[in-house]
């Protein structure tokens, strides 16, 4: 069969080989099938919290409500349940737009004459605050580049805000203690995108986003893009203070404990935790002074290690240790190991926490492995927040806050689902395999949008189970935004509610 046979034409039958003398044909008449359906718990649970729709009614948009066709509630909810479904790119609205699902995840019916979603471009004109009023005027007379600009900087912060309080709002009960995981991650770029620069550890052009997690939730506080070459600290002490205000508001007292690598072991973050009674850990390089003082320590785990055969590792506090930046001694921890391999490894974090170094490193410091490492594999790997294409530095932040968005609503789904260990336990990607990617027939009357799935789909089961925990789970937590009369409508205003 020769290749162009095979692109189908309406109404043509694809025969592609034979088994057992039956043709095994292919043909594009079986009604509209959607490959997302999973995807409903998820805009079930964010309906019944109000979670896109409060973001949206929070968000500054320049755009004419007149002109446009699209409310910011329709555009930003697009876009997110696109990075759900695994759809990075704006583009790919150009078919999903008419995709019976997505629709509904949009609040459209599908068949209706409005239930066309946004084009790819409509998105890409939202990230760039992009309106085409006053167009015709010259550009040193255009009023409404300055109110562009002004939004785009403004929904960085915004949504930020709304991380830290849909945290709050989403908690049950007060936690006993909240842990703010600090981390950097390189963000390569692919073209001329701005402020991206070569950094020289990670040998690329890119970006460098400060992103801050819950660290027992895994919950994303925030998340601010910087250009390629920025100090991993940079702006921390910032973010942390607007944080810990927030959080200080809702649960005043609560103990809140900082975590980070080496990158953020500055003087002045040690300086404002000690200020604001803040727990920290944080990772330290390794220096002359500290291998001098760990030197005995580690000639006796090395001789250990000979002796068994067997890996071997110690703690210890370094007493009086101070840098020359510090004005004030600190409490400094040394681990000195000796890895399975016969390496030696020798790492060092500083803290204010009391307790047994091993109980502090082993119970506190390590478990960054979980949080923020495997929310930023997440990120990067579930959601593709490494692929911000954009040409403008705020039209990608905002894009970035969008993936931020999108995981937030992971982490709750999860949350709901504790009892569900097939959803509690796993990432994004085999969520999206197991629970998310399932095709169904839309057939659509006046009273209901039909989802016909398949009566031999393995994860039958599993579903109705979601959607059960997704139902009690909502009804704990209540309307979180009572002043959002329905949680599916985001008001016309761009501007925040009063409270």
């Amino acid at each position: 069969m020769s290749e162009t046979a095979c692109v189908p034409q309406d109404g043509q039958q694809l025969v592609l080989f034979e088994v057992d003398r039956r043709d095994i044909t292919v043909a594009f008449d079986g009604g509209e099938v959607v490959t997302d359906t999973g995807l409903l718990p998820i805009r079930q649970l964010d309906r019944r919290l109000g979670v896109l729709a409060e973001a949206a009614a929070r968000l500054p948009d320049p755009r004419s409500a007149v002109l446009r066709s699209f409310t910011t509630a329709d555009v930003l909810t697009q876009t997110v349940y696109q990075l759900l479904g695994g759809y990075f790119d704006c583009h790919d609205a150009q078919f999903l737009r008419h995709d019976p699902l997505m629709q509904v995840l949009v609040d459209r019916a599908p068949g209706t004459d409005d239930a066309t979603l946004a084009s790819g471009s409509t998105l890409a004109r939202f990230r760039y605050c992009y309106t085409r009023r006053e167009q015709q005027r010259p550009v040193e007379d255009r009023e409404i580049d300055q109110e562009c600009q002004k939004a785009k900087c403004e929904r960085v912060r915004v949504l930020n805000r709304y991380l830290a309080d849909l945290f709050v709002k989403t908690r049950t009960t007060a936690p006993k203690r909240i842990v703010l995981d600090f981390d950097a991650t390189d963000d390569p770029v692919h073209g001329g995108q701005q402020l991206s620069l070569f950094h020289g550890y990670y040998q690329q052009h890119q970006y460098l986003p400060l992103l801050v997690f819950e660290g027992e939730t895994g919950f994303p506080l925030g998340g601010w893009l910087r250009p390629g070459t920025a100090h991993a600290a940079w702006g921390v002490v910032e973010v942390l203070e607007e944080l810990v205000s927030v959080l200080r508001t809702a649960w005043p007292g609560i103990e809140i404990l900082v975590r980070g690598d080496s990158g953020y072991a500055l003087p002045e973050l040690y300086e404002f935790c000690e200020t604001h009674d803040l727990k920290y850990v944080i990772g330290y390089a390794t220096n002359a002074v500290l291998k001098s003082q760990t030197q005995l320590l580690m000639n006796y785990v090395q001789a250990r290690a000979e002796l068994t055969g067997e890996p071997d590792q110690r703690f210890q506090n370094v007493p009086d240790y101070q840098a020359g930046s510090w004005d004030r001694p600190r409490r400094v921890i040394a681990k000195c190991e000796v890895t399975a391999q016969g390496g030696i490894n020798r790492r060092f974090v500083v803290t204010n926490l009391e307790g047994r170094p091993a109980d502090i490193y082993r119970e506190v410091y390590v478990k960054r492995g979980n949080v923020p490492e495997r929310a930023i594999e997440e990120l990067k790997h579930g959601l593709g927040v490494d692929r911000l294409s954009s040409h403008r530095f705020f039209a990608n932040a905002f894009a970035m806050q969008c993936h931020l968005l999108a995981y937030a609503l992971v982490v709750l789904f999860r949350e709901a689902n504790a009892k569900v260990p097939e959803v509690a336990g796993h990432t994004l990607e085999t969520l999206r395999t197991k629970l998310f990617k399932f095709g169904a027939v839309v057939k659509t009357s006046v009273r209901k949008v039909w989802f016909h799935a398949s009566a031999t789909w393995p994860g039958r089961d599993l579903f109705g189970r979601v959607c059960t925990a997704v139902t009690d789970f909502a009804d704990r937590l209540g309307n979180l935004w009572p002043r959002v009369a329905n949680p599916s409508i985001a008001p016309e205003s761009g501007a925040a509610l009063t409270k």
